[in-house]
């Protein structure tokens, strides 16, 4: 038998590296982590959902603090934005976090760590720094980076991505947006409530375009209405570097548009990082969208493993770490456990939120499944009445077997509301056990237990139920009607 390095290898110190690391050691794998960053974390500690959430809560209290006279409070005046205190207080909370993802932790747990650029020799073999190292097993989750630009004007000037917004010195007074996706649309939102002038060009005709139409509209309209520029069906046909500005020519059907802006934020979507890991030399199959993996998470060399953002398949921190863990059940305990994302949840973190787990509308036509839809709007919610949040709405999808397929949810914290329903369609909850469950009143989580309610009510509210009742125990019937009413 021939004998490794180590049991098991994972290139990539993110969300899922993370999770098979910590879990192959704690089982007792020789175990081997290696980072071309100077810190582990990945992305999302570092340049994404931690900085991003960090950031959009500072925005959002900024906001609030304007608010004070729909809440009965006196109006103030407030300062303008210091960047670099909100910046500051990002990095401090990337530090406290980082703790957990740090090295001495994942010693302690058994895992070595490494820092550098791996590249595969052969199939069980990387070499770094000069030497080599064999394990029986790989782990590739080197997840993935902001897409460059897609057109060729774009190259002409400077842009920022997701790695420089949170660090830079001050605030812009006017930031364009390439692209309106969830990353677009949530700083679009935050520098827009910090004092920047923001606009949005969207080469499509709907921002959000994985979600229903009807959600993504609404959601556009609070953006609009909070003073956010968005142009739909647009096309950069020229860019311009002044020095001072970025002046780009766009294209809008027949319409030519000049815009102006200090800074350029390009948002259109993410790439694999598959360079320089050496998969050509090792015939390892890859694409444009991502290392191929079949649902065990196996690359084409079936000891290899691909789990997270190098896929391409959900680019989510959660998933990440879902689909290392079923590397660990594999790779570690030989089990064929097979990734199950039917109930895959995600948000986007606008004001309201914007959360979605299973088929939306949009899905469920493409799938050609026949359903219906059971809407409640938080117009209709005392607590969100209460706090002043009721926009937005939730529906709830049924397949024509009037089983619940997907939920989407606008409104305040729709994230967190999110949680029941990914207990409720994960764990095969009977709607009618949803319905007659006990919330705390007022919680805005009462919202998910009356759209359950509206599906169950007139099914026990029916006709026959009220004459089958009136036969057997001879109720009487209404006691008021709206012709015997008292006036």
């Amino acid at each position: 038998m021939k004998k490794y390095d180590y049991d098991i290898g994972i290139i990539g110190g993110g969300a899922a590296g993370l999770t098979v690391a910590s879990g192959a050691a704690q089982l007792g794998a020789r175990t081997l982590l290696i980072e071309k960053e100077p810190s582990l974390g990945g992305d999302c500690l570092h340049f994404g959902c931690v900085p991003s959430k960090t950031l959009i809560h500072s925005a959002k209290l900024y906001h609030a603090m304007k608010q004070g006279p729909q809440f009965g409070l006196p109006e103030i005046q407030l300062p303008p934005v210091d960047f670099q205190q909100i910046a500051k207080r990002i990095q401090s909370v990337i530090s406290v976090i980082q703790r957990h993802d740090s090295v001495e932790r994942f010693c302690k747990l058994g895992v070595e760590v490494k820092f550098g650029a791996p590249c595969f020799a052969d199939e069980h073999v990387i070499e770094l720094d000069g030497k080599r190292i064999s394990a029986k097993a790989w782990v590739i989750a080197t997840g993935s980076s902001p897409a460059p630009p897609r057109l060729e004007a774009l190259k002409k000037i400077p842009y920022i991505t997701n790695k420089e917004i949170f660090s830079l010195p001050r605030l812009p007074q006017s930031l364009i947006i390439l692209g309106a996706g969830p990353i677009a649309i949530e700083m679009a939102q935050a520098f827009c409530r910090l004092g920047a002038q923001v606009t949005i060009i969207q080469r499509s005709a709907q921002i959000l375009t994985k979600e229903d139409k009807d959600m993504a509209d609404e959601v556009m309209q609070i953006l609009q209405e909070e003073g956010i520029t968005i142009l739909l069906n647009c096309t950069v046909t020229e860019a311009r570097d002044t020095g001072h500005s970025r002046e780009l020519t766009i294209q809008q059907g027949e319409e030519t548009i000049h815009l102006a802006a200090e800074t350029v934020l390009l948002a259109q979507g993410r790439s694999p990082n598959v360079d320089g890991l050496g998969l050509d030399k090792i015939n390892l199959e890859y694409s444009q969208r991502g290392i191929v993996v079949d649902p065990r998470m196996r690359t084409s060399h079936k000891h290899i493993y691909a789990p997270g953002d190098i896929n391409g398949a959900f680019q989510f921190t959660h998933a990440a770490g879902y689909e290392g863990g079923i590397v660990v059940t594999n790779a570690i305990f030989h089990l064929p456990r097979k990734v199950n994302s039917q109930w895959m949840p995600w948000c986007t973190y606008t004001e309201p939120e914007l959360a979605s787990i299973g088929m939306n509308e949009k899905r469920a036509r493409d799938a050609g499944i026949r359903y219906t839809v059971w809407t409640e709007h938080f117009r209709e919610n005392d607590r969100a009445l209460a706090e002043g949040t009721g926009r937005g709405k939730l529906k709830m999808i049924l397949d024509e077997k009037e089983l619940p397929i997907g939920v989407q949810i606008l409104g305040p914290r729709a994230g967190d509301l999110l949680g029941e329903w990914a207990a409720v369609l994960g764990g095969g909850i009977k709607l009618s056990s949803l319905a007659g469950i006990i919330h705390p009143y007022p919680s805005l989580a009462e919202i998910n237990k009356r759209v359950a309610g509206s599906y169950i009510s007139p099914k026990i509210f029916s006709p026959t139920v009220k004459k089958g009742l009136k036969l057997f125990f001879q109720l009487k019937g209404a006691s008021c009607t709206p012709s015997s009413e008292i006036t």
